[in-house]
């Protein structure tokens, strides 16, 4: 394979995982009202704590796969008989609901974490902050779609789009919580 080929399947990649990385972002704007845990404790901690709402959740994967039909849609303009790797057009729909939900459950399921840890909403968590959301979109779509994330990210040279994704993450989620902050969007930097 040759340098530009690798550079496809990496910009592929990140295409394809599109979908997973707005839903987190979306879910601050669309956050608030009813809790998810509904105040509730286990174990004298709370649960997932205030910063998880239902209109978050909902909110946040649903713009997602809103994101999704967007690319799916530039695709098809481009003729591309399977949407640049997103597969046949109904079994796409459940890839992107997979990625994008599986995104803001990564997220939960480390807010849940960080709360039996004894760390406060918006206390650091380095590595978990970053990932959680990559591990639950891909988790959640491996379930479902075992197939379509062997054939985008693992198989063959397409290994190098997991690895780019894994490598930049750390930086884009650096900066989208600065710019949130900045917008007033976020209580923390980080």
């Amino acid at each position: 394979m040759d340098v530009l080929g690798v550079v496809i399947i990496i910009l592929n990649g990140l295409w394809l995982f599109l979908p997973a990385m707005l839903p987190n972002s979306a879910a601050v704007v669309f956050g608030g009202k009813t809790k998810i845990d509904f105040g509730k404790s286990w174990h004298g901690k709370r649960i997932f704590g205030d910063g998880k709402s239902w209109r978050g959740l909902f909110g946040g994967g649903f713009s997602g796969m809103f994101l999704g039909l967007i690319l799916i849609g530039i695709s098809a303009l481009f003729g591309s008989d399977d949407y640049w790797g997103f597969g046949g057009f109904y079994g796409n729909i459940g890839v992107l609901a997979c990625l994008s939900f599986g995104a803001i459950l990564g997220d939960l399921l480390a807010a849940f974490i960080k709360r039996r840890m004894g760390l406060e909403r918006g206390a650091k968590a380095p590595i978990l902050d970053q990932y959680d959301f990559v591990i639950g979109a891909f988790l959640v779509t491996s379930i479902f779609f075992p197939g379509w994330v062997y054939a985008n990210f693992v198989e063959g040279w397409h290994i190098c789009a997991l690895i780019f994704l894994l490598l930049i993450m750390f930086a884009i989620h650096r900066s989208m919580n600065i710019i949130g902050y900045r917008m007033g969007l976020k209580k923390e930097p980080w």
